[in-house]
């Protein structure tokens, strides 16, 4: 089960994270464009503490190509994922990325809302190498963040009918992720607003992450 957590925002997060064996360490990475964004020159040294075994994810939420070029040529992170809402990014986007960095797994975030998601799903199928699947508020210029669940049903369903790992998200905490992997079986759990610190301060609480990293692994114990 992949454990997958955002958005680290310092060097001694992205450590702390590796320690406790944390998977995917994701950081948002942008012009400023959305809140929280993490410079280059930031992600660069965030992507630098993290440990062997863990894996540097660079999230995009904008839809500027020239952009997410600049910033995976200046980061070649281990997995390029990109948040834009699903009609601001193409698969064949994708493609013209995949060409132009070969070398970096391409993760396509799908918003889960009704049976057309499973349409969208299947579009990116071998174009992307992961889905994240994960809640959308209609009218948002990107996918995720809310904090807020949707239907691990409807992700179980997306899950069966794609080749490619998926990876759910939306709401996920230590308290609930246990339930959703026995629903949804997927391929790994993402969290970042309920293993964020309750300050508002959007840093990681690291109790609550590691009693996700418990939770899920638990989890994927009992149902293998």
């Amino acid at each position: 089960m992949i454990v997958q957590i955002y958005e680290v925002s310092t060097p001694a997060e992205a450590g702390a994270l590796g320690a406790m064996g944390v998977d995917h360490i994701g950081v948002l990475v942008g012009d400023g464009s959305f809140p929280r964004e993490q410079t280059i020159e930031n992600a660069r040294q965030i992507f630098a503490a993290i440990r062997a075994g863990s894996t540097a994810a660079a999230l995009s939420l904008s839809h500027d190509m020239n952009l997410i070029v600049r910033l995976t040529s200046a980061l070649l992170p281990d997995i390029l994922h990109l948040g834009a809402a699903p009609q601001l990014l193409s698969p064949a986007q994708l493609r013209t990325l995949k060409a132009e960095f070969p070398q970096v797994s391409l993760m396509r975030s799908i918003p889960v809302v009704d049976e057309s998601s499973i349409a969208l799903a299947n579009s990116y199928d071998g174009v992307a190498d992961w889905l994240l699947l994960d809640s959308y508020k209609s009218g948002d210029r990107q996918i995720g963040a809310l904090g807020v669940t949707h239907s691990w049903e409807l992700d179980w369903r997306i899950i069966e009918s794609v080749r490619v790992p998926a990876i759910i998200a939306g709401g996920l905490g230590p308290e609930n992720v246990q339930h959703a992997i026995r629903v949804a079986r997927p391929g790994g759990v993402d969290s970042k607003t309920k293993t964020d610190k309750s300050d508002g301060s959007h840093t990681k609480d690291l109790q609550k992450v590691s009693a996700f990293v418990a939770a899920a692994r638990s989890a994927n114990s009992r149902t293998t």
